[in-house]
């Protein structure tokens, strides 16, 4: 039996723009999914899943997981569950040259599915991970990375960035552009995460934005704006001593420009009346920034704060079905057991 977990993350800045080649900052964040694997003497795969957004389901199948289990969650939900687990075995078989291995996998995930905190690429990259490990056949960080990002484009059919896998695998704040990946050393920051309880169709906003790109000029602008303010960013948290704690300077510029990606990203079309009503709360609570994260539609805001004001303005909002405060996750994916 093999155990490995992974952390989530929010994007301070980048979402969307990240997809067209623009620089994003994600930070992982602790909150994690934890994958159990266990190597069977035939080729079928068993999935046990528990999720905060699901009530939890088996389901077992030799070639692909196309019996779906009958549970009562949306389809997209639903996939994300299975379609990603079974991405996750690809790669690991393709990784340890075993194309008929078989496991028993359990899945058991703080992140809620489809919330723009990363729940997919937390699921992979522990899958992976786990996987090739139970062979035999670990993997440096780089290929797992690497491994977890395809297998993130082909269930997405393509619209993938490295963003999220990255970031869940390395842990920390990282910076991706394109290919180039890299961490970035800054300070612990204070952030806090509000849930509206709903998920949005990363797919369907994707290809909204996308529409959007293609027929508007003004559009494609916007999103070279949101890449300007990732730069500007980056710049202050690379300034920054990461020895240290933040300074109050350094948090309300970051602030400022999270408002101004969010202002953006709503121009795009991805963010929801939920969404900007625990964005606001957050502001007038003191917050120094919030905006959403992750595609959008539904889901998570991240805020930065570091008072206990905007935490208990945001359980007390009425589209906030959950707030917490999140810690960097300063490592990332993560052997829990062999």
């Amino acid at each position: 039996m093999t155990v490995v977990s992974a952390p989530g993350k929010v994007y301070l800045f980048g979402e969307h723009a990240v997809v067209y080649g623009e620089p994003a900052v994600p930070c992982a964040i602790e909150r994690r999914a934890t994958v159990t694997v266990e190597p069977r003497a035939d080729s079928h795969v068993r999935v046990e899943a528990q999720d905060l957004t699901l009530d939890g389901f088996a389901v077992e199948y030799a070639d692909s997981a196309d019996d779906r289990p009958d549970v009562d969650v949306p389809k997209p939900l639903l996939d994300a569950a299975t379609g990603y687990v079974d991405a996750a075995v690809e790669q690991a078989r393709e990784a340890a040259d075993a194309p008929d291995a078989g496991f028993d996998i359990e899945v058991d995930s703080e992140i809620p599915l489809g919330a723009g905190l990363g729940s997919s690429a937390a699921v992979v990259v522990a899958g992976i991970d786990a996987a090739t490990r139970a062979l035999g056949e670990p993997l440096d960080r780089r290929e797992l990375a690497d491994r977890a990002y395809q297998a993130e484009y082909d269930v997405q059919d393509g619209q993938a960035s490295r963003a999220d896998t990255f970031c869940s695998t390395m842990g920390g704040a990282v910076r991706v552009e394109g290919d180039d990946c890299s961490r970035l050393a800054t300070p612990a920051l204070p952030f806090v995460v509000g849930f509206d309880g709903g998920a949005g169709d990363t797919g369907q906003l994707v290809a909204g934005v996308r529409s959007l790109r293609d027929r508007y000029e003004v559009a494609a602008d916007t999103i070279e704006s949101i890449g300007d303010i990732v730069r500007k960013g980056e710049s202050l948290l690379t300034g920054a001593d990461p020895g240290g704690g933040p300074s109050a300077e350094l948090i309300g510029e970051l602030g400022e420009l999270m408002n101004l990606n969010h202002g953006l990203l709503s121009a795009l079309g991805v963010s929801s009346r939920s969404l900007d009503t625990m964005v606001w709360a957050a502001r007038e609570a003191g917050a120094d920034g919030a905006k959403l994260t992750g595609a959008g539609g539904g889901g998570c805001i991240v805020a930065l704060d570091a008072t206990d004001e905007t935490e208990t303005s945001l359980q007390y909002t009425t589209d906030c079905e959950q707030a917490f405060r999140a810690e960097l996750a300063t490592e990332g994916v993560r052997l829990e057991d062999e």
